[in-house]
């Protein structure tokens, strides 16, 4: 992939985000009224140690998408005229955070009264995006410990049609939701498990790029992609206002290191 068509996607991933964002602040006035109650009424809590807030799951959604579109912007203004095979996949660890907006759903649904079918929908979109992104950033791992990409379009194939495997035939509860706002899906424990698996490979895939590529920034990089996994869980899932903000620090502070140090990798190649 050439650097102007790699840059073409990074300007589509920005305008994606943005407009998401704006339907998402359109939508919110009709929606925000609903949170209190449909909080009250979530069959799970993701994380069960404080009491929930309604308006942090909608502030951490507002928040995930002004992520993807910072990050997206930063990555472009950064690595417009720098060759790095890796950064388009952490374009697209980015752009997943766009995909959270689905989390406004019911609310949105109970408040324009619209069927029962658009839950569903909603969460297997949120479902794509969360793991496009963590295939995204696995083979972002891989591609710098070794892998011969002669061009990401095949793997980018693979990426997009296991998150569309996954959206399509993981279960959904269309009628129950937790307080984050995400639907109840099936074998959750099952892809928790996944993720933190691919959470710890993508870590060691870095690592180990340090030592093939004989360049020591990957070590951080490494880090930085453990600390962005760990903020990414904290984050999507925050339901009280003590979980959001260290959340989001260490997914801001993984992502600088991992972009941070690419820039360093390849800025003199």
């Amino acid at each position: 992939m050439t650097l102007s068509s790699r840059n073409t996607v990074f300007k589509t991933g920005i305008a994606f985000s943005l407009v998401i964002l704006i339907v998402l602040l359109a939508a919110s006035s009709t929606a925000l009224p609903f949170y209190p109650e449909l909080q009250q009424d979530a069959a799970f809590r993701p994380l069960e140690f404080f009491t929930p807030a309604p308006l942090v799951p909608y502030l951490t959604m507002i928040a995930a998408v002004l992520y993807a579109l910072v990050t997206l912007a930063f990555i472009f203004y950064y690595f417009e005229k720098t060759q790095s095979p890796e950064i388009l996949f952490v374009a697209f660890f980015a752009l997943s955070f766009a995909f959270e907006a689905a989390r406004i759903m019911p609310p949105l649904r109970t408040a324009l009264e619209l069927p029962g079918v658009s839950l569903g929908l909603a969460q297997r979109f949120l479902l794509f995006g969360r793991y496009s992104g963590v295939f995204s950033i696995f083979a972002a791992s891989i591609c710098a410990a070794g892998l011969e990409m002669q061009s990401p379009r095949p793997t980018i194939l693979i990426i997009t049609l296991s998150a569309l495997v996954i959206a399509a035939g993981i279960p959904v509860d269309g009628f129950s939701w937790d307080s984050s706002f995400s639907m109840i899906v099936g074998y959750r424990s099952m892809f928790g498990l996944l993720e933190a698996a691919l959470a710890l490979a993508t870590s060691v895939s870095f690592i180990v790029a340090a030592h093939t590529r004989g360049s020591r920034e990957y070590i951080i990089i490494g880090a930085g992609a453990f600390l962005a996994f760990l903020g990414r869980s904290l984050f999507i899932r925050a339901d009280a206002w003590i979980t959001p903000l260290p959340g989001l620090a260490l997914l801001a502070l993984g992502t600088l290191f991992i972009c941070g140090k690419l820039r360093q990798v390849y800025l003199w190649l």
